[in-house]
C-alpha cells in the first residue's frame, strides 16, 4: 500500500474518531496490513479490531468505502478502497460515547495490545497438534474426580460434618445487617455458600510440613515414599516423607485425592482444599466446576443463581467473586484456566484475566482449534447419557457464557479494590513461587466504599432498655453486688437462649437458685423494655417457673443477641467502677440514652467483608470498621435519614480486638447541618491511648448548641504510624440530646 493511500486512510478515519493523528497513521497501517497478512480471516476481524480502537461494536459498525460511500462488506477490495474508507455509527449516540475519553484506550496501548495479540496467533500457527495428548492427560483425571463428587454417601458424609443450623442464622443474620429481613430463596442460599465458605476456611488445615506423628514438633521435607494400600485405596498415589527435627522419626503425608477421606484429615494444600470444598458446595445442592489453573492452583466455581452467572471461590483463602485476584494480586502468568464438571469441560481462562494478549502467547502447548476440540469430545463424552433437552439447555448456556467472558474480558477494573497476594501457605514458599503480592496488602480491601445503610435500630433499642432496669436497682435500693447478680442471672438465660436452635429458642429460670430466682423475678417487670428489643417474651407456668422464647422473627433476636451480651458485659463494668451507686450514677456512660441511629455511612475506605463502614455501629465486638490506608488519615461520615438534625453531646468509641498499634491516637468530630458540604469541629482529640482490648472510652461535646445531620469522624494518626498503614475501630457510638 502506498504512503499516499496510508496517509488518506488515516485522514479519513481521523475526521470520525478522536485519536491523535501522530498515532492513528500508525494504527490504521497495522490493522490493514494485519488484514492483508490474514487475507483469509473474515472481514469481521477487522470490524472487532475497530472495536478496540473506538469502542463500538462491530453490529453498530457501519464502514463506508469508494467514490459513492458504498458500505464495505465480506468481499471488498480493502486495499483497492483505502483512500476512502469511513467510520460512522449506526447510532447518533455513539459519536458522544466514542468522544468520551474514559471509554478510550489509549493509541499506543492499542498498538501494542493488537500486535502482541496477533503476534501470539501468528506463533501458534506453527505448533502442531502434538499437545493434544498432553492436554488430554492434563484434564481427562480430573473428570473422574468430579464425578466423585455425585455419590450420595460423599454427600451425605460431607452434610453430617457441617454445622448446618449455624450457617443458615448466620446467612440470615448478614442479610439482615443489610436490611433484608425477608430475603428469596436465591438470596438465601447465596449467603449460605459465602457461609459455608468462611466456615471451611476455619476448620480446614494448611499443611505446609506436618507436625511429628511421635512427639508433635516440626519437620522437615525428607523424601518421597511408596503409597501403601491403605493410602491408594483413598487415591494417594503420592506420599511426602518428612523428618522430625527434634527425634528424627519420619512422618508420612499422604497426598489423598478421595474427599470422603479428606473429610476425616480436614487438611492438605490447594489440592485438598479444593477437592474437599467442592464435595460439600454440590452435597448442599450448588452447582459446581472444579478449576485447574496449568500454573499449579485449583479453586471452585458454583453457579449462583441469585447472581445469574458462575461465581469464583478460593477455599484456600476464604475469597469469593474476586476472579482477577490471581492475575491482579498474585501476580500470576496465567495460560490455561479450564473448569471440570460433571456435564463437561470449559476454557474458562478469560474469566481471569485482562491480559488476554499476554495470556495468550503463553499457551502454547497446542493450537487453539486442537484446545477447543479436545475440550469438546471430553464434554461429549461427559453428556453421553443425558436427555436432548439437558443437552440443549447446557449448549445454550455455554454460549451465554462465552458471551459474557468476551464482554468482561474488554471491561476496566474496578482500581479501587486492592487485591491481596497470597495468603494460604508458609511465606517463604508463597515468596518463592511470586505469589506474595508486590505490597504489604493481606486482604481484599477497598478505597472507595458506597454509602451503606446503617441497621443498627436494635442497638439503640438495647441501650435505651437497660434504663428502666437500672433506675429499678437505684430505687430499691440494691448494693451493687445484688444488682450485678441479677443482671448475670439474665446474661445466664441469654447464654442457654442463644445455645439452643435459633428458629425455636427457649429456655427458663428453672436451673437458677431459688434465692437468686426470687431476686430475679422480683426484677423482672423492668426487664420488659429489653426482652422486647430481643424480640423475646416470658411467660410464668402454673409453678412460678419463668420461661423465655421467641416473641417474633427469630432473626431480630439472632441480630441483637450479640449486642446485649457486649452491653450487659459494659453495664456490669460500669456499675462496678460507681463509688456510690444511687441517683446520682443514673447518667451517662451508665446510661447511654439518645444513641443516634439508622443513617447512611459513607467512609474513605473498608475491609472487605469483615471490616466494612457499618460494622462500627453493630453494637458488637465480633466485628470492626478497619482502613487499610488509613493510619496517617481517614474518614467516616454518618448520615442522619429523612432530614432529621440531632445536637451531638457525647460519643464513645471502643478499642478493636487486636493490633493496638491502629487504634485512633488523635482526632476530630465534626458536625454539618448541610448534609457534609460544610463542616463544624465539634470536639478534638490528641495523644489518646486504649489500654486494652475492647476498652470503652466516653468523651463530652462542648461545642454545644449546633444541630447536624451528618457527622464526620477524621483520624489524623494511629497510635503507631511507623508500624502500620492501617486504621481499625471496634465501635463508634454517638449520643444526641433528649428531645
Amino acid at each position: 500500500m502506498s504512503s499516499t493511500i496510508q496517509t488518506m486512510a488515516s485522514k479519513s478515519l481521523s475526521e470520525t474518531l478522536p485519536i491523535p493523528k501522530l498515532h492513528l497513521k500508525a494504527l490504521i497501517l497495522t490493522i490493514i496490513n494485519k488484514i492483508i497478512a490474514f487475507a483469509r480471516r473474515p472481514f469481521q476481524v477487522f470490524k472487532f479490531q475497530l472495536f478496540s480502537l473506538t469502542s463500538i461494536p462491530p453490529d453498530e459498525q457501519k464502514i463506508l468505502g469508494g467514490d459513492d460511500d458504498r458500505p464495505v462488506s465480506d468481499d471488498s477490495d480493502l486495499a483497492s478502497i483505502s483512500d476512502k474508507l469511513r467510520l460512522v455509527s449506526v447510532s447518533d449516540e455513539e459519536k458522544s460515547a466514542v468522544q468520551d475519553a474514559e471509554l478510550v484506550k489509549s493509541d499506543e496501548e492499542l498498538a501494542r495490545m493488537l500486535q502482541a495479540e496477533e503476534e501470539a496467533l501468528l506463533l501458534k500457527q506453527f505448533v502442531g497438534s502434538e499437545g493434544e495428548g498432553e492436554m488430554k492427560i492434563k484434564i481427562r483425571p480430573y473428570v473422574d474426580q468430579v464425578l466423585m463428587y455425585e455419590d450420595t454417601n460423599r454427600q451425605e458424609a460431607a452434610r453430617k460434618t457441617v454445622p448446618v443450623e449455624k450457617l443458615e442464622e448466620k446467612a440470615l443474620v448478614a442479610l439482615a445487617k443489610e436490611g433484608n429481613f425477608k430475603p428469596s430463596k436465591k438470596e438465601q442460599d447465596h449467603a449460605f455458600l459465602l457461609q459455608l465458605l468462611f466456615w471451611f476456611k476455619q476448620s480446614f488445615r494448611w499443611v505446609n510440613a506436618p507436625p511429628c506423628d511421635g512427639c508433635g514438633n516440626e519437620t522437615t521435607h525428607h523424601d518421597m515414599g511408596v503409597a501403601l494400600p491403605s493410602e491408594t485405596l483413598y487415591g494417594a498415589s503420592r506420599v511426602e516423607l518428612y523428618r522430625c527435627n527434634i527425634c528424627s522419626r519420619i512422618t508420612r503425608f499422604p497426598r489423598y485425592n478421595d474427599p470422603s477421606k479428606l473429610l476425616e484429615t480436614r487438611r492438605g494444600r490447594c489440592g485438598e482444599w479444593a477437592n474437599c470444598f467442592t464435595l460439600y458446595c454440590r452435597a448442599f445442592g450448588y452447582e459446581s466446576r472444579l478449576i485447574l489453573d496449568f500454573t499449579d492452583h485449583v479453586w471452585t466455581e458454583c453457579y449462583s443463581p441469585f447472581l445469574g452467572r458462575w461465581m469464583h471461590l478460593d477455599p484456600c483463602d476464604g475469597i469469593y467473586d474476586n476472579p482477577l485476584l490471581y492475575e491482579k494480586g498474585w501476580k500470576k502468568k496465567l495460560n490455561y484456566v479450564i473448569a471440570i464438571a460433571k456435564d463437561g469441560v470449559y476454557d474458562v481462562t478469560k474469566r481471569y484475566t485482562r491480559k488476554w494478549d499476554e495470556v495468550l502467547s503463553r499457551r502454547n502447548i497446542t493450537t487453539e482449534p486442537v484446545l477447543s476440540a479436545v475440550l469438546s469430545n471430553i464434554t461429549r463424552e461427559c453428556r453421553k447419557n443425558f436427555t436432548s433437552q439437558l443437552i440443549s439447555a447446557l449448549e445454550e448456556r455455554g454460549r451465554n457464557e462465552a458471551q459474557a467472558l468476551e464482554r468482561d474480558l474488554h471491561s476496566k477494573d474496578d482500581a479501587s479494590i486492592s487485591l491481596p497476594g497470597r495468603q494460604s501457605g508458609d511465606k517463604d514458599w508463597r515468596i518463592s513461587r511470586l505469589e506474595f503480592g508486590s505490597d504489604e496488602i493481606c486482604s481484599l480491601s477497598s478505597s472507595s466504599c458506597p454509602d451503606r445503610k446503617c441497621i443498627d435500630h436494635h442497638v439503640t433499642k438495647i441501650y435505651n432498655a437497660f434504663c428502666p432496669v437500672i433506675s429499678q436497682f437505684v430505687e430499691k435500693p440494691s448494693s451493687k453486688s445484688s444488682a450485678v447478680e441479677v443482671l448475670r442471672i439474665f446474661r445466664g438465660i441469654l447464654v442457654d437462649l442463644k445455645n439452643s436452635p435459633f428458629r425455636m429458642r427457649r429456655t427458663s429460670t428453672s436451673s437458677v437458685s431459688n434465692g437468686a430466682q426470687y431476686s430475679f423475678h422480683q426484677m423482672l417487670p423492668s426487664f420488659g423494655q429489653l426482652l422486647d428489643a430481643l424480640s423475646l417474651k416470658s411467660e410464668v407456668d402454673a409453678n412460678g417457673r419463668v420461661d423465655f422464647c421467641l416473641a417474633a422473627d427469630p432473626v431480630k433476636t439472632s441480630i441483637a443477641l450479640p449486642v446485649v451480651f457486649h452491653a450487659l458485659d459494659d453495664v456490669i463494668h460500669n456499675i462496678n467502677k460507681c463509688d456510690k451507686f444511687n441517683k446520682e450514677s443514673l447518667s451517662w456512660p451508665l446510661l447511654k440514652l439518645n444513641r443516634i441511629c439508622s443513617g447512611l455511612v459513607l467512609a474513605s475506605g473498608e475491609e472487605l467483608p469483615f471490616g466494612i463502614a457499618t460494622s462500627a455501629f453493630d453494637g458488637t465486638r465480633m466485628s470492626k470498621w478497619e482502613e487499610p490506608n488509613g493510619a496517617r488519615g481517614c474518614w467516616l461520615i454518618y448520615k442522619l435519614l429523612d432530614n432529621k438534625k440531632d445536637e451531638l453531646v457525647a460519643y464513645e468509641l471502643m478499642s478493636a480486638n487486636d493490633a493496638p498499634e491502629r487504634d485512633p491516637m488523635d482526632w476530630v468530630v465534626e458536625g454539618s447541618d448541610d448534609g457534609g458540604s460544610s463542616w463544624r469541629v465539634l470536639d478534638k482529640q490528641t495523644s489518646q491511648k486504649f489500654d486494652n482490648r475492647f476498652q470503652r472510652r466516653p468523651y463530652m461535646i462542648r461545642s454545644v448548641g449546633f444541630l447536624s445531620n451528618a457527622f464526620r469522624f477524621r483520624v489524623l494518626a494511629v497510635r503507631d504510624v511507623e508500624a502500620t498503614s492501617r486504621f481499625q475501630i471496634g465501635s463508634i457510638d454517638l449520643f444526641a440530646r433528649s428531645s
